[in-house]
């Protein structure tokens, strides 16, 4: 199981091998986090996902970092759920985000793995909600991952992924 770990910043400055972006369904960048990553990345990074995209809610898919510091060497698109109330399925589709981003570092060889928090921004997936079944998916979800930092972009994200660690502590 790999150890997990809750920060405070910019994902695009992790010091890890692969970073996870909360991506759309065309991989070609968006806002938020996703927009963030793509501007670190470099141009390349839309054009590596719109060739290989489309990415349906809760798949995973790698590309090359492109521009983003060394150590990052790949940057895993997920594509979260849009919250419809509860009642569509979204908890799992989310679960599968983390589950699948896991396996495909898996397959890139990954050690170190960082995380934005899925869906939390404009697809309005509830934070505490969101913060549990990431904690509870990256917990359960066998991996060669070492480390595993969930990396959020505001202070109440951070205390809903650090209340739902410390809650799913063994």
């Amino acid at each position: 199981m790999a150890t997990i770990e809750v920060v405070l910043g910019d994902i695009t400055r992790e010091d890890v091998d692969v970073i996870v972006t909360a991506a759309n369904e065309s991989l070609l960048g968006g806002g938020g986090v996703d927009g963030a990553v793509h501007r670190a990345a470099g141009p390349r990074l839309a054009r590596a996902g719109g060739a290989i995209g489309p990415c349906p809610p809760g798949e995973a898919m790698p590309t090359s970092a492109f521009d983003l510091d060394p150590p990052v060497w790949h940057v895993i698109h997920t594509v979260g759920p849009v919250w419809e109330g509860g009642g569509h399925g979204e908890d799992e589709v989310l679960a599968s985000c983390y589950r699948r981003s896991l396996q495909v570092a898996d397959e890139l060889g990954a050690r170190t793995v960082a995380f934005p928090a899925i869906a939390t921004g404009v697809y309005g997936f509830p934070a505490e909600r969101a913060a549990r079944i990431a904690v509870g998916t990256l917990r359960s979800t066998p991996t060669n991952v070492h480390r595993v930092r969930l990396v959020a972009f505001d202070d109440d994200t951070r205390e809903h992924l650090h209340a739902a660690l410390t809650a799913t502590a063994d």
